[in-house]
């Protein structure tokens, strides 16, 4: 005789089934939604940029352009946030010398400070010369031109981020005011020399950021790494390094992060950076000596003691490019407030309070909500880094910003960093096949284990470059496209 289970027990069974089914679709929810928590939030942002430019410029006349222009301002900060901040915290979050949260609230704190307090409050309208101020020199022309170069080259940003390609915000802006100008003026319009000079930065940042990164790898290499004693190697040596590193970037921050605050020349900044790094270096010994007691004689020990350094060096990174690069998403916005305000264009505007806090508080929501995606692919997809590796790519991506002010060439940030990633890898390559050929083992592994030995992914190279040769083409085209739509449509009146 089969026994019937009791009413109660089935009604448990059916609830724990039905609670299952809930369950299951809770995560699945979950699961679906998640993707949406960014742009959503995001979306909010924005409506609160807007909300705030309503209430700011009020019922003048030309109100709703401006509205118009701060959204648009807001969402090209936070994909500038989304795509170059990734350049500064990836190396060290790929080094394991930060978690990525840390990361992201250490990089959204000095990213917001170096705009607000170090911030550029004067920026050119017409974008460093990139197209002769006459050519665009009524009002109604240059508002459009410089609204289709703002959104051009935040749609451009948007794609990059999206396709995993950290490219030049600078250059994105760049492409966008081209494309408006040529739109508007013609060709005549474009200081070709000038873009020429761009276009050489295409290979010149890359190139020297690579190979000053690999030349101070190889200094570790040759005076720490492969030493006998590495520990007391790095005794000596590390504080040196550090000092250095010091040096450079308080050169880097006198000539580039704190320009708003007080202006140097490039003799004085060097001046600034001998006199921190020589006592830093000394200050260091000591400390660098406490640390390293009771450490194993191996690389991974090493990570101790660059990793303070490399947190410090990357949130001064940080620091300078919210001051300076904070420029890019809201100068062509300032640019057209004082167009629409004052009714004329001018050759440099002041940038509003309310304009820059803007573009800092995009920068810092856009690295919350979608920097990671990049942090990780410059931390750790390109190459593998630890702490030693990380540090020389900071620290390349400071020396080549000041020789390029040193020698007037328009370098970009994100290029700098990208070839440090790429140079300390192809030095690691070059280095290990060195020693296998000294070894006499290289041509004897099979060519799978050859490729297999390549540190460096090759998959993203074209990637990277592809978006670097395209950027200011494609935001030049979207922003010539963007002009002409904006004119048929509200340029007439």
């Amino acid at each position: 005789m089969v026994t019937q289970p009791e009413p109660n027990a089935r009604a448990i069974k059916t609830l724990d089934k039905d609670l299952g089914r809930i369950s299951l679709m809770e995560q699945a929810l979950l699961f679906t939604a998640r993707p949406l928590v960014g742009p959503g939030i995001a979306l909010a942002f924005l409506a609160i940029v807007g909300l705030a430019a309503i209430a700011l410029i009020g019922a003048q006349p030309g109100a709703l352009i401006v509205v118009v222009a701060a959204v648009i301002g807001g969402y090209m900060a936070l994909n500038i946030g989304a795509n170059d901040v990734a350049n500064n915290m990836g190396p060290a979050v790929g080094a394991k010398a930060i978690t990525l949260g840390g990361a992201l609230v250490v990089a959204a704190i000095c990213e917001t400070a170096g705009a607000l307090l170090a911030g550029g409050d004067v920026v050119g309208t017409v974008s460093r010369g990139i197209i002769a101020p006459e050519s665009v020199a009524a009002p109604r022309i240059f508002i459009w031109a410089m609204m289709a170069a703002l959104l051009a080259g935040a749609l451009w940003i948007n794609l990059a981020t999206w396709i995993g390609a950290p490219v030049s915000t600078t250059h994105s802006i760049v492409g966008g005011v081209m494309g408006a100008g040529i739109a508007a003026a013609g060709f005549a319009a474009v200081n070709w020399p000038m873009m020429g000079r761009i276009a050489a930065s295409w290979v010149i940042s890359p190139v020297m950021g690579g190979v000053i990164a690999a030349v101070f790898l190889a200094v570790i290499h040759n005076r720490i790494i492969y030493r006998p004693d590495k520990i007391a190697a790095a005794r000596v040596w590390v504080p040196v390094l550090i000092g250095v590193m010091g040096g450079v970037f308080a050169c880097y921050m006198a000539l580039k992060g704190l320009s708003r605050l007080v202006s140097f020349s490039l003799g004085e900044s060097v001046l600034i950076g001998i006199a921190v790094g020589v006592p830093l270096a000394a200050l260091m010994r000591p400390v660098i000596r406490r640390q390293a007691r009771g450490l194993e004689n191996r690389n991974k020990s090493l990570k101790v003691l660059f990793a303070i350094p490399l947190v410090f060096s990357a949130a001064l990174l940080s620091f300078a490019h919210g001051a300076n690069d904070v420029a890019n998403a809201v100068g062509p916005l300032a640019a057209i407030v004082h167009a629409v305000q004052e009714g004329a264009a001018a050759d440099a505007v002041t940038i509003p309070l309310w304009v820059m806090v803007i573009g800092a508080l995009g920068l810092s929501f856009g690295l919350i909500l979608f920097g990671p995606k990049l942090i990780h692919l410059v931390g750790s997809e390109i190459t593998r880094l630890n702490a030693m590796r990380a540090y020389c790519v900071a620290l390349a991506a400071a020396v080549v910003v000041i020789i390029a002010s040193w020698l007037g060439l328009p370098v970009s940030t994100t290029h700098i960093a990208i070839g440090g990633v790429f140079g300390v890898g192809f030095f690691r390559e070059w280095y290990h096949e060195r020693i296998l050929r000294e070894n006499r083992s290289l041509d004897a592994l099979p060519v799978e284990e050859r490729t297999r030995r390549k540190v460096v992914r090759r998959v993203h190279i074209m990637t990277i470059l592809a978006a670097w040769v395209i950027t200011v083409p494609a935001a030049a085209t979207l922003s010539a496209v963007l002009f002409l739509v904006f004119m048929a449509l509200g340029g007439a009146g």
